[in-house]
């Protein structure tokens, strides 16, 4: 907790990082348990930060899911599906074919769903199909 003016106290988190809201149609063709991989492909990168609600500290460990219509096939092909661990910095990376547009969007789709902290689904729109790689962060809050 921090002292405010006069006295008042006010939650710590309140000056800290705000969690992550799942995006709408963030969980389309979602598979639980995506195997981990260590790349879906070459020359796409899918990468982002993983940190926690309030002080932003790096969560290390953390398990994301990604998948994406890509040159391989649509978003159901379980060749673009895959997960990946967050390292001691919080980052993650994932190499993977190029995405391409469906239903007219370039756009990729992340996922936290492991239970200590609240489910989030992402689908982050690319400014351009020529793109060759794609950011998402997280922010998480516990359950």
């Amino acid at each position: 907790m921090m002292q405010g003016t006069a006295g008042v106290v006010l939650p710590a988190q309140a000056a800290g990082f705000a969690p992550t809201r799942s995006m709408r149609g963030g969980s389309n063709n979602y598979r639980p348990n995506a195997p981990f991989v260590e790349r879906l492909g070459r020359g796409f990168w899918m990468s982002g930060t993983v940190r926690r609600a309030g002080d932003g500290a790096p969560l290390e460990g953390v398990r994301i899911q990604i998948w994406a219509a890509t040159t391989l096939g649509g978003e159901r092909e379980p060749r673009n599906h895959g997960s990946v661990l967050t390292a001691a910095d919080g980052s993650y990376r994932l190499e993977m074919e190029q995405i391409v547009p469906n239903f007219g969007q370039p756009h990729g789709h992340l996922a936290y769903d492991d239970g200590d902290f609240e489910t989030v689904f992402l689908r982050p729109v690319m400014s351009s199909a020529r793109d060759t790689s794609l950011r998402a962060d997280f922010v998480l809050a516990p359950v």
